[in-house]
């Protein structure tokens, strides 16, 4: 069941976002916790259009973009998502993800904005890293997309229990005119009330889903028959050990030695997040469907983002060094 087949049985029973003390309208109850954070994520959302005049929406085809772009059409529905969408290709990103985009942007009719990292390499603006991970050039891109668009709030799908640098960060994020963020300088956020001032060449993140989980990610995705990529269930690939992950064998990650080479095997895994393939691992898995994935994370004491992301590796302060330049 798609998107757009499901909104107009779910939106009329869906939670008013703006309902008092955890009330929907005509109807005095409490929510629950997944209704809670629905209810969150559509206030901010709808904040944001009303309040800055060129919002964006990283979509990328994961599946936090993939609930957040969900969210956003529950916010406006009948209505079209009233902002287009924005993503910053590598080069390397898994075919099967990138196919999902585009049928996505195509049956919502958004209006997709790519920044390419490939483009930045041929024309010399970029340089390949010596290890071939692409991640880490996704910023100047990202940065100039926002600029050349006059982007002036940019939402985006990181979650506070990804990583300790994301965990730092408020719902509304300023960055500078430079597109840097200050993690000593940040704006207070009581009682949910969202500060968007900006001076002109400033724009700010926009985080819906920063109070979510991993594991509220996947109930979400099951309470709303939410479509993903099926890389994110468990199937066959032939994969190689590189760094404790497994990495999995195609056109943008090769095995580098004898020993890698010696590892080749084909395996049942999934993937816990869909970033550049040169260095995003697999885990292996059984969890063919939504409530085997949800037993899983619910089990596990590691986040995706720790357990398969080489370039959050890097250095212990790998991520929030990026974003302090203006990764998302």
């Amino acid at each position: 069941m798609t998107l757009t087949d499901t909104l107009d049985d779910t939106v009329a029973a869906a939670p008013d976002a703006a309902a008092p003390d955890g009330a929907t309208t005509g109807d005095k109850h409490r929510l629950t916790q997944l209704e809670a954070l629905e209810s969150e994520a559509i206030h901010i959302i709808r904040e944001v259009v009303a309040e800055f005049e060129r919002p964006v929406m990283l979509f990328s085809g994961g599946k936090d973009s993939v609930v957040m772009l969900h969210l956003a059409a529950k916010a406006f529905w009948p209505a079209p998502v009233p902002f287009p969408v924005l993503h910053v290709d590598t080069g390397h990103n898994f075919p099967e993800v990138l196919a999902f985009r585009d049928a996505t942007v195509e049956r919502l009719r958004l209006r997709l904005e790519v920044a390419s990292v490939q483009d930045y390499l041929d024309d010399g603006r970029l340089r390949e890293r010596a290890d071939g991970t692409r991640n880490p050039l996704q910023t100047q891109p990202l940065l100039d997309a926002i600029t050349g668009h006059r982007f002036d709030a940019v939402f985006g799908g990181g979650r506070r229990d990804e990583e300790k640098a994301r965990a730092k960060e408020r719902v509304f994020s300023l960055r500078d005119e430079f597109g840097q963020w200050d993690p000593r300088n940040q704006r207070p956020e009581l009682w949910n009330l969202y500060n968007g001032r900006h001076r002109p060449g400033e724009h700010v993140r926009v985080f819906p889903l920063s109070n979510w989980t991993e594991l509220d990610v996947w109930r979400y995705i099951a309470a709303e028959d939410i479509a993903l990529p099926e890389l994110y269930y468990a199937h066959e690939r032939e994969v190689f050990d590189r760094d404790g992950m497994l990495l999995a064998v195609g056109p943008y990650s090769q095995p580098r030695n004898d020993a890698e080479a010696a590892s080749v095997r084909t395996e049942t895994v999934r993937y816990r997040t869909v970033g550049d393939m040169s260095c995003t691992g697999s885990v292996e898995s059984d969890a063919r469907d939504v409530d085997a994935v949800i037993a899983e994370v619910a089990a596990t004491r590691i986040t995706e983002r720790g357990a398969t992301r080489a370039d959050d590796r890097i250095s212990e302060a790998a991520m929030e060094d990026r974003k302090k330049e203006g990764y998302f």
